[in-house]
């Protein structure tokens, strides 16, 4: 289990983070939600050591790691698989290759066995088809679920996805949504997804918190979040451009 206890961080004068807390429960599908500029992302990269809170606690497996020093921080980040929003493929390599690059260097798997391990990784993402192309000649859906074998390597526990639909077609997005189902209802892994995709948000939660002004507006369900009678919340997740909401 993951906790978030009282987080709060600070840019110079602007204070993004102002006493976060919240639980995120093993298995589940779990989505942060918010305006743009909100800290959803700033938050998630609290938990690998990309950022270190001001103030307040984090709980991995009940580990305090928010004070970690780098050492201590890789066996975290070994738990914990990072997508960023752009797949970070190297375009020198094929798909399996771009797999089996980790496998090599923390697995120690070599040559043959490297990349039969990163087929099979392809396999569980649908990808295997396409082992031997080339980034450049897929399209954006395709590497990210490319990059979602990548970040499998290391049999993570959780899989952070930082805004993973952004910038794909309604059919892609769709796609990569049901792979990040699967990978929890098959594999077991717990999902922490930063989106305001909200085709994505009401389609493959189980839990949403939604991040407003620094702080939790709304912690629950997608069922919770649909009833909802707080105005901030209901103009975002409607979309709709009147409303109580600040810019």
């Amino acid at each position: 289990m993951i906790s978030f206890r009282n987080i709060h961080k600070s840019f110079g004068p602007k204070n993004v983070l102002q006493g976060v807390s919240f639980d995120v429960h093993d298995g589940e599908v779990f989505f942060i939600i918010g305006a743009s500029g909100v800290g959803k992302s700033v938050l998630i990269k609290h938990l690998v050591g990309l950022l270190y809170p001001d103030q307040g606690e984090i709980w991995l497996d009940g580990q305090e790691i928010s004070r970690f020093d780098e050492l201590q921080m890789m066996a975290v980040r070994r738990k914990c698989a990072m997508v960023f929003q752009h797949s970070t493929l190297f375009d020198s390599m094929t798909c399996a290759q771009n797999v089996a690059l980790p496998l090599r260097k923390h697995k120690n798997l070599k040559g043959r066995s490297a990349e039969h391990e990163a087929i099979k990784l392809l396999e569980k993402v649908h990808m295997e088809a396409f082992a031997d192309r080339f980034p450049a000649e897929l399209g954006d859906g395709m590497r990210k679920r490319v990059a979602i074998a990548r970040a499998l390597t290391l049999d993570p526990q959780y899989i952070l996805f930082d805004e993973p639909t952004t910038s794909l077609d309604p059919v892609n997005a769709r796609r990569v949504d049901k792979l990040i189902r699967e990978l929890s209802d098959t594999l077991g892994v717990t999902s922490i997804v930063v989106s305001h995709d909200l085709v994505s948000i009401f389609g493959i939660a189980d839990r949403i918190v939604m991040l407003y002004k620094g702080q939790v507006r709304l912690l629950g369900t997608r069922e919770e979040f649909r009833n909802t009678t707080d105005g901030v919340v209901e103009q975002f997740t409607n979309g709709y451009a009147e409303g109580p909401m600040d810019l």
